[in-house]
C-alpha cells in the first residue's frame, strides 16, 4: 500500500465518522453519563472487540455467506434493537437511588463490555462494509496480511478515539450548565439507549424501502 492510498483511506474514515452519533456512540454517551468515562471504556472495548471479529470474518471471505443469509441476520439485528430498548426502558422507569450527580450505582465491567459488544455485533452488515472497504486500498502485489492489519488497526484507533470523545462530551454535562441528577439522569441515559435502538432498526427499514 502506498502512502497516497493510506491518506485517501484516512480521508474516507474522516468522512465516514463525520456524522451525528450512531448506535455505539449513543451507548457510550449513556454509560458515561451514569458510570463515568473511565468505567465506560469497557463499553468501548466491547464495541471494538466485535469490530475485530467482523473484520476477521470479512478477511476470510464471509461476505457472500452473510449476504445470502440476510433474512436470518435481520433477526439478529432486531434482537439487538430489543436488547437496547429493554435497557433504556429499565433506566427510564427505575427510581433514582440518589439525586447527587454521577452517583448512579456502578455497573459491572463485564456488563458494560457485553453491552458494547452486543450493540456492535447486532449490525452483521458491518462485515459487508469491511469486506467492501478494505479491498479498495489493498495492493495485491504486496503481502496482504500486513495491509489488513494496518487498515483494521487504523479503523479501530479512529473509532476508539471518537467513542471516547463522545463519552467525554457526555460527562461534561455532569459538571456544566446542563447538570443532570436523579430521575433526569435516568431519563436522558435511557433515552440515549432507545435512540440507539431506533437508529439501529431504522437502517433495516430504510434498506427495505429502497428495495
Amino acid at each position: 500500500m502506498t502512502l497516497e492510498s493510506y491518506l485517501i483511506y484516512l480521508a474516507v474514515l474522516a468522512a465516514f465518522f463525520a456524522t451525528p452519533p450512531d448506535t455505539s456512540q449513543l451507548l457510550i454517551m449513556s454509560n458515561s453519563l451514569r458510570h463515568g468515562l473511565r468505567r465506560s471504556l469497557w463499553t468501548v472495548a466491547g464495541d471494538l472487540s466485535a469490530n475485530v471479529l467482523q473484520m476477521t470474518a470479512a478477511a476470510f471471505g464471509l461476505v457472500a455467506v452473510i449476504a445470502a443469509s440476510a433474512g436470518a441476520l435481520v433477526w439478529v439485528k432486531w434482537a439487538g434493537v430489543a436488547y437496547l430498548v429493554w435497557i433504556g426502558l429499565g433506566l427510564i422507569l427505575r427510581a433514582p437511588a440518589t439525586d447527587r450527580p454521577g452517583a448512579a450505582p456502578l455497573a459491572r465491567r463485564r456488563g458494560l463490555f457485553r453491552q458494547g459488544f452486543l450493540t456492535s455485533a447486532a449490525n452483521p452488515y458491518a462485515v459487508v462494509f469491511f469486506g467492501a472497504l478494505f479491498p479498495q486500498f489493498i495492493d495485491p502485489a504486496t503481502p496482504v496480511v500486513p495491509q489488513l492489519v494496518l487498515l483494521g488497526g487504523t479503523y479501530l484507533l479512529v473509532d476508539g478515539v471518537i467513542l471516547i470523545l463522545w463519552g467525554f462530551a457526555a460527562t461534561r454535562l455532569l459538571s456544566g450548565p446542563l447538570r443532570l441528577s436523579g430521575r433526569r439522569l435516568n431519563r436522558v441515559s435511557g433515552g440515549l439507549m432507545i435512540g440507539a435502538a431506533l437508529l439501529l432498526g431504522s437502517r433495516d427499514l430504510a434498506r427495505e424501502v429502497n428495495l
